[in-house]
């Protein structure tokens, strides 16, 4: 998807502190205005403050899925230390299905550990969670074959397991994200479709996609964009408040933004999924699909 094709765009969309009606809303603009993807946040509560109201990941992902056409569904990134692999198989079939095979599935060991043990998850440790990451990922894809499955894993056993209907295609991609070289590098590569870069991480992306293997590449950014040179200060100011604990802010006009993701799609991001400073108003998706992504084709 890149060459003349270019860079595809994707709407981080994190269901926090927003009904339904604006994610909606949100996303419906996406897909007017050509965006690939998108994406959302798998938690039982939101990290940075619990009593924020917070709707469940694959409820708005399925319901969304309902209300789209051609916007393609994921999330950055499930946990899969919530579900069961048997059952993460099933509910990325039926809503690839259901969808018109539009799902990507986006997977994680879990971001937030606290979150585990609070909510009653056991809690191995990273190296433990990331090996049961890499297991369960090998059992979506068995079961996705729609054959009868047994397994015997470090982690898992299945006898006689079936997933039927398959997805559309066979498969749904999945996508790994993180930057961290002893876990999770070794799994995007051993294992994934689409390696998710970080925010955090951009700025060494042509070094570390060697070690993404074949993986695709996505690059996660905060991005503030000034619809004008004079409101460039106000929007920078705004996202780096907002967002600037990520890392990687991406700031300015229509060209600047274009111009610093240029760099990352000359080393081989082939989709950049966005966290607006507005929290993707439908003027400013509009704004990067009509002057931003044109630049970089």
């Amino acid at each position: 998807m890149t060459g003349t094709d270019g860079p595809l765009a994707g709407l981080y969309l994190p269901q926090v502190r927003m009904d339904f009606a604006a994610v909606e809303r949100r996303a419906r603009a996406a897909e007017e205005a050509g965006f690939h993807s998108a994406w959302f946040i798998d938690h039982l509560a939101p990290p940075g403050g619990r009593g924020l109201d917070l709707l469940d990941g694959w409820t708005v992902a399925s319901a969304l899925a309902a209300r789209t056409e051609r916007l393609r569904i994921g999330h950055l990134v499930l946990c899969a230390e919530f579900r069961h692999p048997a059952l993460l198989a099933k509910m990325a079939a039926s809503l690839d299905v259901i969808s018109g095979g539009r799902l990507e599935l986006g997977l994680g060991w879990g971001s937030v550990p606290r979150e585990l043990t609070d909510y009653g998850f056991p809690d191995p440790g990273p190296a433990v969670r990331a090996g049961r990451l890499g297991e369960a990922i090998d059992l979506v894809r068995l079961l996705w074959t729609g054959e009868p499955v047994d397994f015997d894993g470090e982690h898992w056993t299945l006898r006689g397991a079936v997933c039927r209907p398959r997805p559309v295609e066979g498969t749904v991609p999945i996508h790994v994200g993180g930057s961290g070289p002893r876990l999770t590098m070794p799994l995007v590569a051993a294992r994934a479709d689409w390696w998710n870069c970080p925010s955090g991480a951009a700025g060494r992306l042509a070094e570390l996609r060697r070690s993404a293997g074949a993986a695709r590449i996505s690059v996660q950014h905060p991005v503030g964009l000034a619809p004008s040179s004079a409101a460039r200060e106000e929007v920078a100011e705004l996202v780096h408040r907002r967002f600037g604990a990520w890392g990687g802010v991406v700031a300015g006009t229509p060209d600047e933004v274009a111009e610093a993701l240029a760099r990352e799609r000359d080393a081989g991001a082939e989709l950049f999924v966005c966290q607006f400073h507005d929290f993707g108003t439908p003027e400013t998706i509009r704004l990067f699909a009509e002057e931003v992504l044109p630049a970089l084709r």
